[in-house]
Order: structure tokens, then sequence, then C-alpha cells
């Protein structure tokens, strides 16, 4: 049997990179899957690749940091599948005008807490109620391996992670009674088109991509890691931040 067999699962940002990945990984197991996508484009089309596999897939317009656009995409969820099993807030990302902390622009540090920190609050806020009623579920939040080691010129994004791994621990605690584990996966830098034009232009992020240890690491990667916390066999996991570099924070 699917390892998702029966269960709903809602993915921000799965128009392209890990979300995508992660959605089809999801919808192969037997998921069916909300596709909750900032870029209406992007998501229904990551929605017709799901089709095309013979899964069952929605598209939703979604901004992340918007309160009454993370309710409406949660809200759809249930009326169109009856429940909500695994909420994956994978919307996210840097930009490369990220700096130190005396340097980086304030403006693009209020949009990466917004986006990354704000985005999984708001995921949370509408998405763990839906699991509760749904019998419990597994939440999966995206932190960073830069929140779990020093990395210098990302001070913005390193708050932002670090915050996503904060909050996973304490929601872990406060949800558990009612069934609902809660988890992050914190990657290093992973192959998306956007982390190759990162890579590109940020020397520090260069380097880091050169200490990977067993290679470089594939959306697909990331979204195996999503896949397990999502299933059973991780019924026994909440409250932990599970690395998934390639050895970069032990090297």
């Amino acid at each position: 049997m699917p390892r998702l067999a029966g269960k709903v699962a809602l993915i921000t940002g799965a128009g392209t990179g890990i979300g995508r990945a992660t959605a089809k990984a999801m919808a192969a197991e037997g998921a069916r899957v909300v596709i909750a996508e900032l870029n209406k484009a992007a998501g229904e089309q990551t929605a017709a690749i799901i089709a095309q596999a013979g899964g069952d897939c929605i598209a939703v317009p979604t901004d992340v940091t918007l309160e009454d656009s993370v309710k409406a995409a949660i809200d759809t969820a249930m009326n169109h599948y009856g429940a909500l099993h695994i909420l994956h807030n994978n919307a996210g990302g840097s930009t490369n005008i990220d700096n130190t902390v005396v340097e980086a622009p304030i403006e693009e540090f209020w949009r990466v807490i917004r986006l990354d920190l704000f985005g999984t609050f708001l995921g949370c806020r509408f998405g763990i109620p839906a699991l509760i009623a749904s019998g419990g579920g597994s939440v999966i939040n995206m932190s960073s391996n830069v929140a779990l080691m020093g990395i210098p010129g990302r001070d913005c994004y390193t708050a932002a992670k670090g915050g996503v791994a904060a909050i996973t621990r304490s929601m872990a605690v406060e949800f558990a009674a009612q069934k609902v584990r809660v988890n992050a996966i914190a990657p290093s830098a992973t192959m998306t088109d956007r982390v190759r034009a990162l890579i590109a232009g940020n020397a520090g992020l260069t380097k880091l991509a050169d200490a990977h240890l067993v290679g470089l690491i594939e959306p697909e990667d990331i979204a195996n890691m999503a896949v397990f916390l999502a299933s059973d066999e991780s019924r026994m996991v909440t409250g932990h931040v599970y690395p998934v570099d390639s050895g970069v924070t032990i090297s």
C-alpha cells in the first residue's frame, strides 16, 4: 500500500523547486495534494504534472503572507477533500541582497520574516485546527542548515529560519496531545534554479555548496524526507529539525 494512502496534504510554494518535487512525491505515495502557490500558472502546472501521472491534485492561488489567503487555502482543502492530514509549510526563500546585520537592507529583513517565518506561522495558525479536526496529522516546516551553523552574510535569512526551528519545537509540545506532530527540515543549498542563481552571486554560499560531503542536494532529496515525516513511519517523531545537508553541518 502507498505510504500516504488516504491522506490529504497541503503544500505551500509547490509551483517549483522543492515544493513541486514534494507534491509529486506525496502524490506518488497516494496522497491527495493541494498546491498552495502564489504563482497561479506555476501551481496549475504542478497540478497538471501530478494529474498526468494519475494523481489527485488541485491548485489554489495562495499568498502565505496574507491571513485571508492562507485561511482560504486551508478552507478549500477541507471543503474539497473533507480532511487535512499533512501541512507542509514550504514557501520561502532568500535573495542575493541579504547581508550582515549591519549592511542588509531593512526591507529585506522584513521581506524574509514575512515570507519564511510569518508565512509558516499563518500556515500553522489555520492548518493545525484542520489537522485536529481530521483526527491529527503531521506539520512539516522548512528551516535551513544556516539556522544550525554560522554562515556570514545571511543574517536576514538565518533570523527567519532560526525562528522556524524554534516555533517548530514549541508547537510540537503544544499540540502533541491532539495528535499533531510538528517537525522541520533543514536543507543545505539545494539545486533548484533559484539556489543555483544565488550561489553564482555569493562567495559564502559557493563555499557552502563546495563543502557538501556526499554530493550536491537535489529537490527530490528534500522531498524524500518530507514524505517520511508525513507518513506513519515517523509516528513517534516530533519536535525535531532534520538537516538534509550532505554533511555540511558536521564538516
